[in-house]
C-alpha cells in the first residue's frame, strides 16, 4: 500500500493563498457579480415594527414606477412545498417567507419588488408605503417569563456538572459571586447575504455565499419540492460568513422566489441595515458566576448560570456554559441555562457561539477570585488544571495547555507584572494594565467526502464541496492533496464551492479543514491504490510484485518501499494501462469510539496590554500575545491569519461591538457600520501568535483541531482583566465603554 502521508512537503508549510492573485486583481467573482442574461434585480421591504401585522401595502404604486415589473407579497408568493416554519433537521431554522402578513421582528421582510434595475427596485421598495396593526413589543432580557430550554447550543444539555454544588461551597474558605452581561452581536461580513437565482422549468442555479453547500441544497429541495439533484449551487469565494451563513437564510431564498414569480433571473443583495433581523446575531447574555476556593486557590465549586433571548417564534439558546464544562478544575461544577422570549429575529451561531460569551464572563471571575485570593491569575489557573475533562473525566486526546501558558507568559513578560492594579504608567501617564484568559475550543469534526483523480499527463484533480469563506480551504486542501498523492502542488489542481461536487461537510465549528481534509486525504490514498494496483500487477512494471512491500508516492512517482531505486512514474503506469486517470472517493469522519473515549480540544493562552487614559477613560489595547496549541498545522501563515482574525474579535467583544435596540419599537438604532462599531485599523494592537507544537493521535487520521475561533474565548477576557489592572475598577457589562468605566 502506498505510504499515507509525505510529511513536510507540503504540510506545514506557510504557502502563501491560492486565491489571493484572485481577489486581489478582482479576478475572484463572488455571487453578486454574477449576470444572467435578461437578470432582474431584487429588494426586499423590511418591517418598521417588531410585532404585529402588516395591513396594507401600496403595490399598485410600487408597481406603477417605471422599470417595476412585480411585487412580491403574501398574496401572490410562490407556492411552497413546505411551511418555512417546520424544521426538517436539528440545525434548521425557521424562515419568513412572505406566507402570511404577521410580523415577528423589526427588520422582517414583508415583500420584495423587483425590478429591471437596483435602483427602480429600491424606488419601488420605498414607494410600498406599508401601514401596520402594531403590538408593544418585548426585547429586554428577561423582560418575559423565563424558562428552561430543552438544549442549548447545538444540541448540548441545558443542565450539566458534577458533585456536591452545596458542599463545595460549603467547605471553601473564599467565596466570589458576580454577574456579567454581554450585548447583542449582529453578523456583518463585508460581504452580504446574496442570491443570484435562476430556473429553467424546475430545475435551479442559484449562485449565492453558503458556508455549507449540501445542507442549503437539502433545505431548498424540500421547500420548493424538488431533487437535490436539479439544484446547482456555486460558492466559490465568501467574503466572510462567521456562521451567519451556515444555513440558508430568508434574504437568499426569497430571491429564489422572486425569480420563479416572474420567469427570469433574479439577483437580491441584503442590504447592510438589513443585516440586523433576518440573518442572525448573537443573542445578550447575563451570566452569574459563583466560586469557592480553598486558601491555596482550590476550586471547591464553580457554578456557571446563564440567562440569555431567543425569538418568540424559534428557538436557538447561546450556549455560554459549556466553557465552565471543560476548561478548569473544581470538586463540583453546575453549569444551567435559562431563556426569555423577545420579539427579535432568531439568534444563531456565531464565530465560537456560547464560548465567546461564556469565556469572558469565567475569565473576569477568575481574576476576580484571583484578587481576594492575593493570588497571581496564571498561578490560580495553573492551580487549578484540569488533567482530564472536568465532568466526563475522559482523558483529554491532546493538551498542551501548561507550555501555551508558559510560552505566552515568556513572550508577554508576564512575570514582572505587579500583583495590584493602577501600579504601571507609560511616558505619557497613561495607564498601564497587564491580563489574561485562557483559551479553548472543542476539536469537532463533521463528515464530509472528496474525489480525487490521478490523470494520464501526471496531475491530479482533487475536488470536494467545501467552502473558504477566508480560512484558506483553497490553499490548505490543496496541500493536503499534494502530500496525500505524491505530487507538487502547482501539479493539482482543486474544485471546491460547488454543489455538484461531493458532500464536504460545513465550513463551521472549526470543523472544516478537519472534516473535508480528512476527505481529500482519504480520497487520494484511495487513488494512490488504484494506481500502484495497476503496477504492482503488471509484469512489465519495475513495481510489480511489490504488494507485499507496498510502494511510495513521491514528485509524482511511484517506488518500491524496500528498494526506492525501483519507481515509475504514475503517467507511464496509466499509459500502459490504456487509462486516461483512475479516481476514488474518500470520506472524512471522526472515529466514534475515539470521541467518546477522549475530550478533544484545543487550548491556549491570551495575554493583553491596555493603556487607559485616567480623565478620559478611554481603552486602548496595545499589546496581544496568544500561544495556542492545535493539533497539526497544516499552514503556519493561514493558521496565524485565523488567531489574529479571532483576537481582534475578542477586542470588538471586550471594548466595541453593541447594538443598541429601541425598547419601544424593537428596532436596532445603529444598523450600519458607522454607529455599530467594531475595530479599524487605529483599534488594533500588536498581535503576535505562538504556535505551540502539539501532536494528536486520536482526533482524526491528519491530527488537525480546527483554529477559527479559539482565538476569539480567552482574548475578551484578557482586555477585561487589563482594564482592570490599569485602573482598579471591574467592570461587568460588556463592551466595556469609557462611560461604564468612569461611571
Amino acid at each position: 500500500m502506498t505510504e499515507r502521508m509525505r510529511h513536510g512537503a507540503s504540510i506545514g508549510q506557510p504557502l502563501t493563498r491560492r486565491d489571493g492573485p484572485a481577489k486581489v486583481t478582482g479576478a475572484a467573482r463572488y455571487s453578486a457579480d454574477f449576470h444572467p442574461g435578461g437578470m432582474l434585480h431584487a429588494v426586499m421591504a423590511v418591517s418598521a415594527i417588531a410585532r404585529g401585522r402588516v395591513t396594507h401595502l401600496d403595490v399598485a404604486a410600487a408597481k406603477a414606477h417605471p422599470g417595476v415589473v412585480d411585487v412580491m407579497s403574501p398574496e401572490n408568493a410562490p407556492a411552497l412545498a413546505k411551511s418555512p416554519d417546520e424544521k426538517d433537521n436539528p440545525f434548521a431554522f425557521r424562515l419568513d417567507l412572505l406566507q402570511n402578513g404577521n410580523v415577528r421582528y423589526a427588520n422582517q421582510p414583508i415583500a420584495v419588488v423587483i425590478a429591471e434595475t437596483l435602483e427602480a427596485a429600491t424606488e419601488g421598495a420605498a414607494l410600498l408605503n406599508p401601514r401596520y396593526e402594531a403590538e408593544t413589543p418585548s426585547v429586554e432580557l428577561g423582560g418575559e417569563t423565563i424558562f428552561t430550554p430543552d438544549s442549548v447550543g447545538a444540541g448540548s444539555p441545558t443542565q450539566e456538572g458534577s458533585g456536591d454544588i452545596e458542599a463545595g461551597f460549603a467547605s471553601a474558605g473564599t467565596r466570589m459571586e458576580a454577574t456579567y452581561e454581554t450585548a447583542a452581536q449582529y453578523h456583518n461580513a463585508l460581504e452580504p447575504h446574496t442570491s443570484v437565482a435562476q430556473w429553467d422549468g424546475d430545475r435551479l442555479t442559484l449562485h449565492t455565499p453558503t458556508q455549507a453547500l449540501w445542507i442549503a441544497k437539502g433545505r431548498l429541495a424540500g421547500l420548493f419540492g424538488i431533487p437535490q439533484e436539479n439544484i446547482h449551487i456555486v460558492s466559490h469565494y465568501l467574503g466572510g460568513g462567521f456562521g451567519s451563513k451556515g444555513f440558508i437564510s430568508s434574504p437568499q431564498i426569497l430571491g429564489i422566489m422572486a425569480a420563479k414569480l416572474v420567469g427570469r433571473p433574479v439577483k437580491l443583495v441584503t442590504r447592510r441595515e438589513q443585516m440586523f433581523g433576518s440573518v442572525g446575531h448573537r443573542a445578550a447574555t447575563r451570566q452569574t458566576l459563583k466560586l469557592g476556593a480553598k486558601a491555596d486557590g482550590t476550586l471547591t465549586a464553580l457554578d456557571h448560570h446563564t440567562l440569555t433571548l431567543t425569538s418568540r417564534h424559534d428557538d436557538f439558546v447561546e450556549a455560554c456554559g459549556l466553557i465552565a464544562r471543560h476548561l478548569y478544575a473544581s470538586e463540583a461544577i453546575a453549569t444551567t441555562h435559562a431563556v426569555s422570549r423577545a420579539d427579535i429575529g432568531t439568534p444563531i451561531f456565531m464565530r465560537a457561539p456560547g464560548e465567546a460569551s461564556g469565556s469572558v464572563a469565567v475569565e473576569s471571575a477568575l481574576d476576580e477570585l484571583a484578587l481576594q485570593l492575593d493570588m497571581d491569575p496564571l498561578e490560580l489557573r495553573l492551580k487549578n488544571y484540569a488533567e482530564v475533562e472536568p465532568i466526563t473525566h475522559r482523558p483529554f486526546s491532546s493538551k498542551a495547555l501548561r507550555e501555551c501558558y508558559a510560552q505566552g507568559a515568556e513572550r508577554f513578560g508576564w512575570s514582572k507584572r505587579p500583583r495590584q492594579p493602577r501600579q504601571m504608567r507609560d511616558e505619557n501617564g497613561l495607564r498601564v494594565g497587564w491580563g489574561m484568559g485562557t483559551a479553548t475550543y472543542p476539536a469537532g469534526m463533521m463528515q464530509g467526502e472528496a474525489r480525487a483523480t490521478i490523470r494520464a499527463d501526471g496531475t491530479a484533480l482533487v475536488e470536494t464541496a467545501a467552502q473558504d469563506m477566508g480560512q484558506g480551504a483553497w490553499t490548505v486542501l490543496a496541500q493536503i492533496a499534494a502530500d496525500g498523492i505524491g505530487l507538487d502542488g502547482d501539479r493539482v489542481e482543486l474544485r471546491i464551492g460547488d454543489s455538484d461536487l461531493p458532500n464536504g461537510g460545513l465550513a463551521g465549528g472549526s470543523t472544516g479543514t478537519a472534516t473535508s481534509g480528512s476527505a481529500v486525504h482519504a480520497a487520494t490514498q484511495g487513488a494512490l491504490a488504484a494506481l500502484e494496483d495497476l503496477a504492482v500487477n503488471d509484469r512489465a512494471s519495475p513495481l510489480y510484485g511489490a504488494g507485499n512491500a507496498g510502494t511510495v508516492a513521491e514528485g509524482g512517482r511511484l517506488a518500491r518501499r524496500d528498494d526506492p531505486t525501483r519507481s515509475e512514474s504514475f503517467s507511464d503506469i496509466l499509459a500502459r494501462a490504456g487509462k486516461d486517470s483512475v479516481e476514488a472517493k474518500g470520506t472524512g469522519a471522526g472515529d466514534p469510539a475515539s470521541r467518546k473515549t477522549y475530550a478533544m480540544h484545543a487550548h491556549g493562552a491570551v495575554y493583553a496590554e491596555v493603556k487607559v487614559d485616567p480623565d478620559l477613560g478611554q481603552i486602548r489595547v496595545t499589546r496581544l500575545v496568544g500561544a495556542f496549541a492545535a493539533g497539526r498545522i497544516v499552514n503556519p501563515r493561514l493558521v496565524r491569519s485565523q488567531y489574529y482574525g479571532g483576537m481582534i474579535w475578542g477586542v470588538s467583544l471586550a471594548l466595541h461591538e453593541h447594538a443598541v435596540l429601541d425598547t419601544r419599537s424593537g428596532r436596532v438604532m445603529n444598523p450600519n457600520l458607522a454607529e455599530y462599531h467594531v475595530p479599524v485599523n487605529a483599534d488594533v494592537p500588536s498581535l503576535e501568535a505562538i504556535l505551540v507544537e502539539e501532536h494528536d493521535p486520536h482526533v482524526n487520521p491528519l491530527g488537525i483541531k480546527g483554529v477559527g475561533e479559539i482565538g476569539i474565548t480567552g482574548t475578551a477576557g484578557a482586555i477585561a482583566n487589563a482594564v482592570w489592572h490599569a485602573t482598579g475598577t471591574r467592570v461587568r457589562d460588556f463592551p466595556i465603554t469609557l462611560d461604564k468605566l468612569l461611571g
